[in-house]
């Protein structure tokens, strides 16, 4: 149990007149839990949900199938088990809410999450209870981090760094992109991680496509190399990426760094509490302006049980409310990445990193590799 995110859940709904939380989406039960479940993200209809009361008392539901796992990591929490093809979740979940008093309450729930049939059976189930739209109340309460949330996200962000140093490290000109997966998913594993999402391995002209998987393309003299992983541990996941070269620079490679790299301290030094997201991306864009580089509609964004959180540090800094900055807050997580795709010369480049917003100011946290100069593959 997570005491202080239930203090947090709680003090929300003191503010909005809520008598209760449901939280049901991956990560929206993994905040409030502190572990994940395997199978839900994998099968929406494998229900299960975190309910907090105005009090910050907490009891949980869960598939048959799961209820072992829920016993061995939360073993003091009630927890209402529902039969997988026996029984309706929803039916479940309505008889656990009577129990606790909350057949007539005003109840947010992850309205983005739950499919419209199973929320109509609930609100059959409940005619005398008020549900309500929670999801944008949770996600707010995730940007800002606790301190053992921070530590894991310094864990996640330099697993990742050192996981792609070493793959980058350990081939060779004639080796294949099929070649840099193998290290990066075995060291991944190795330094701590429990799963990954979404690795990018893009070398020569496929470096301009954003998101690409590794293929038998083979590494040849003069190539740029793009590699990205998130590592993940508990639902919570951070990102990096390194831009490496083979034998030998390309052309403009040098000079494209060397201002990404003037982007990313520059980040850096202009994130801290109450900076504007606008701001830090228009400097951004300016610099880009310097090599004539399109520009991104974003250059960061909030990371943690989500890929992208708010708030954006980009021409949309809060998904949702076009035309609204956002300013960044202490202890949240963002993932930063100057880049450019298109760079005009047949390739891409990517230094994405992960920062923690300080009191005074940022600190990287994707601090293993030294990104001042671009990464030589022999």
């Amino acid at each position: 149990m997570r005491q202080a995110i239930l203090d947090r859940q709680s003090s929300a709904m003191s503010q909005i007149g809520l008598d209760a939380v449901i939280s049901c989406s991956p990560e929206g039960f993994g905040h409030v839990t502190g572990f994940v479940l395997p199978s839900q993200s994998l099968m929406r209809h494998r229900h299960a949900m975190a309910i907090v009361r105005a009090d910050a008392t907490l009891s949980l539901l869960g598939v048959d199938m799961e209820a072992s796992t829920i016993r061995a990591r939360a073993p003091s929490i009630p927890l209402s088990v529902w039969a997988e093809f026996r029984e309706d979740p929803l039916a479940v979940l309505a008889n656990h809410l009577r129990d606790l008093g909350l057949s007539h309450s005003k109840i947010g729930i992850e309205m983005d999450y739950l499919p419209a049939g199973d929320f109509a059976r609930l609100q059959a189930s409940l005619p005398m209870a008020r549900f309500s739209a929670i999801e944008h109340v949770l996600a707010r309460l995730r940007q800002i981090k606790t301190p053992a949330e921070i530590v894991l996200m310094r864990r996640l962000s330099r697993i990742a760094d050192e996981a792609i140093s070493d793959s980058l490290a350990a081939v060779r000109c004639g080796d294949t992109e099929f070649d840099i997966a193998a290290v990066l998913t075995r060291r991944i594993f190795e330094l701590g991680a429990e799963n990954f999402k979404m690795m990018i391995i893009a070398t020569g002209d496929r470096s301009q496509l954003p998101n690409v998987r590794p293929t038998s393309r083979v590494l040849k003299r003069g190539d740029v190399c793009r590699v990205e992983i998130f590592a993940e541990i508990e639902g919570y996941q951070a990102g990096v990426c390194r831009t490496a070269y083979v034998q030998e620079r390309p052309q403009m490679a040098e000079n494209i760094w060397k201002l990404l790299v003037e982007c990313k301290y520059r980040i850096l030094e202009q994130a801290k509490p109450g900076a504007s997201c606008r701001d830090i991306y228009e400097d951004f864009i300016k610099r880009l302006e310097k090599l004539d580089l399109p520009p991104i509609p974003f250059v960061g964004h909030g990371i943690g049980l989500h890929l992208h959180e708010n708030p954006y540090i980009g021409e949309a800094p809060v998904l949702g409310r076009p035309g609204e900055d956002a300013q960044l807050e202490e202890n949240m997580v963002l993932g930063f990445e100057p880049l450019c795709y298109r760079t005009g010369y047949g390739y891409g480049m990517q230094n994405k990193d992960i920062m923690l917003v300080t009191a005074s100011g940022s600190e990287l946290l994707s601090d293993h590799t030294k990104t001042d100069g671009l990464i030589r593959i022999a």
